[in-house]
C-alpha cells in the first residue's frame, strides 16, 4: 500500500520543502529551472501547491472512506475490491497532483488589484516570459524579481490614491511587460540581426536595465520616509539615555512631517 502512495508522499514533502524555505525568505535561485525570481511568485506557487495537496488528501480519504462504508454493509470487498481502491487511489493522486494548475495572469492583470498582489502577478508573469528571452535579459529579470519584492514592501500601507501607487502601476503594470511583448513579437531570427544600430536583444537587454533602475529608484524614494523616521527615532534615543548632543543633531534633520519629541523636559526633570 505505501507504494500506491509515493506520489502523495512527496506532494506533501514539496509542500514542507517550499513553506520551509518560504519561512527562510523565499525561494529566489537566479538561473534555476522553474525557481522563483521573487517572494510574491514564491507565495502564488506555493498556494496552488498546498491546494493540490488539500485535494489529494480528500480524495484519498473520500475514496477509503467508501471503500469502508462498502465494506461495513457487503461483509468485506475482497481481493478485487482491495485492487480498484489501489487504483482509484492512485488515479487520484496522477489527476490532483496536475491540477489545477498555476495560471499566467494576463497583461491586463498586472496592474490590478493591491500592491502585494500586483507584484506577486507581475513576477509570475516575468517568469512565464524569461525562457524566451536571451541570457543577458534573463538575468535582468531575476535582478527585477528581487527588487519588485523590495517595491512591494515599500508600497504596503500606502493609500491607493498615492502619487506614487500610479507611477508604479504604470512602471510595473505597463512598461515592463510592454518592453517585453514588443520584444516577443519580432521573429526569432531577426532578434539577432542589426537594425538602425542595434539588435532587438541589445534593446531589449537596454530596455529592461534601464527600467529596473527605475524600480531601484522608485523603491529608494519610497523608503527615504521611513529611514528619516528611523533617524529621528535614533537621535532622541541617543538624546534620552545617551546624552543631549544630539539634540541639535535632530533639530537640523529634514522635516518629515513627524513632529520631534518634547525635550522641554529633561529626562532627569521628568524623574523628579
Amino acid at each position: 500500500m505505501a507504494d500506491t502512495t509515493r506520489d502523495s508522499d512527496r506532494i506533501l514533502r514539496e509542500a514542507k520543502t517550499s513553506l520551509a524555505v518560504q519561512r527562510d525568505g523565499g525561494t529566489h535561485r537566479p538561473g534555476l529551472r522553474g525557481a522563483s525570481i521573487g517572494k510574491g511568485s514564491a507565495e502564488l506557487k506555493l498556494k496552488g501547491l498546498l491546494v493540490k495537496v488539500r485535494n489529494i488528501a480528500l480524495a484519498i480519504f473520500a475514496i477509503w472512506l467508501g471503500a469502508g462504508i462498502a465494506g461495513a454493509f457487503i461483509g468485506g470487498i475482497g481481493f478485487w475490491g482491495v485492487m480498484a481502491v489501489i487504483v482509484a487511489t492512485a488515479i487520484a493522486v496522477a489527476v490532483f497532483s496536475s491540477f489545477p494548475k498555476v495560471r499566467t495572469p494576463k497583461r491586463a492583470e498586472l496592474k490590478q488589484g493591491n500592491p502585494e498582489a500586483m507584484v506577486a502577478r507581475t513576477e509570475l508573469w516575468l517568469e512565464a516570459q524569461r525562457p524566451a528571452l536571451p541570457p543577458p535579459a534573463q538575468a535582468l529579470v531575476d535582478q527585477l524579481g528581487v527588487q519588485l519584492d523590495a517595491l512591494g514592501l515599500q508600497l504596503k500601507g500606502l493609500d491607493g490614491a498615492h502619487p506614487a501607487m500610479a507611477e508604479v502601476r504604470e512602471l510595473v503594470g505597463e512598461y515592463i511587460p510592454e518592453t517585453i511583448d514588443n520584444y516577443r513579437k519580432i521573429p526569432a531570427h531577426l532578434r539577432a540581426e542589426e537594425y538602425a544600430g542595434k539588435t532587438a536583444d541589445a534593446r531589449l537587454t537596454e530596455s529592461l536595465s534601464k527600467l529596473s533602475g527605475e524600480v531601484d529608484r522608485v523603491t529608494r524614494r519610497l523608503a527615504e520616509g521611513a529611514l528619516d523616521d528611523l533617524a529621528i527615532k535614533s537621535r532622541y534615543l541617543e538624546y534620552r539615555y545617551g546624552g543631549s548632543e544630539a539634540l541639535e543633531d535632530m533639530r537640523e534633520m529634514p522635516d518629515t512631517g513627524v513632529p520631534l519629541p518634547d525635550f522641554s523636559v529633561t529626562p532627569a526633570a521628568k524623574e523628579r
